[in-house]
């Protein structure tokens, strides 16, 4: 479930948007000083902060930017939703790292279609700049080339470890052994489909338990492999 901090100082305001998010799923918590609203991130780490401008003690301009400078939290997604409605101010509040702009008065149904949006690419922005690819015991170290079994690395050829990780991107399709070559080996390569047939057969002696009924990597008769999903 994911947890959202809303930052509002209105306890009318905080109650219509908690009872609308716990409606939709999600799990509420909220604040209604500035001044606590950097701790309770750090403490609690929300998938999503809904951020007030005008509050006591510390304003939401001042916590926005404060959030994108702390190293553990500089990636939490912030809609700012404000009674503030100058395009100076929209501008300002996009500036200094707020994900999306709201001004009040405001559409629930909106707010909780931004919710959803912004969750949605937050959760593929982290998929697609990970650099470690996990799958119950394997771990793939894409910026180091190395893959690990039980935490123990597996030695790999670069070719075996290209291939093992285009299967393990595209877990659960059926990739076909020409596009397996000219992907890994290129469109210039002299060679033959059985070229990838050998190097699974060998990728499979060193992930599998038992090479011989693979648990990973799935064999499509007479088209290609498939990373089990």
């Amino acid at each position: 479930m994911d947890k959202i901090l809303v930052v509002e100082d209105e306890r009318n305001i905080f109650e219509l948007i908690k009872f609308n998010l716990e409606n939709n799923g999600y799990e509420v918590i909220g604040v209604d000083d500035g001044e606590l609203a950097i701790g309770t991130i750090l403490s609690q780490r929300p998938n999503l902060v809904i951020l007030d401008l005008m509050l006591p003690n510390k304003d939401g301009m001042s916590i926005c930017r404060e959030v994108r400078e702390t190293a553990e939290i500089k990636k939490t997604p912030i809609i700012i939703l404000t009674a503030k409605e100058t395009e100076f101010d929209k501008v300002l509040g996009l500036e200094l790292g707020a994900d999306d702009y709201m001004t009040k008065p405001f559409s629930v149904k909106e707010l909780i279609a931004r919710v959803k949006a912004l969750l949605r690419r937050s959760v593929n922005s982290e998929e697609e700049t990970s650099t470690i690819i996990k799958f119950d015991d394997i771990e793939l170290h894409q910026d180091a080339f190395r893959a690990y079994k039980d935490g123990k690395q597996i030695a790999l050829t670069l070719k075996e470890y290209e291939l093992l990780l285009l299967l393990a991107k595209n877990r659960g399709k059926v990739l076909n052994r020409n596009f397996l070559l000219d992907t890994i080996w290129g469109y210039d390569y002299i060679g033959e489909t059985r070229t990838v047939d050998v190097h699974i057969r060998h990728i499979r002696q060193k992930i599998e338990d038992d090479p011989s009924n693979p648990q990973y990597i799935e064999t499509v008769r007479g088209v290609g492999y498939r990373f089990k999903a």
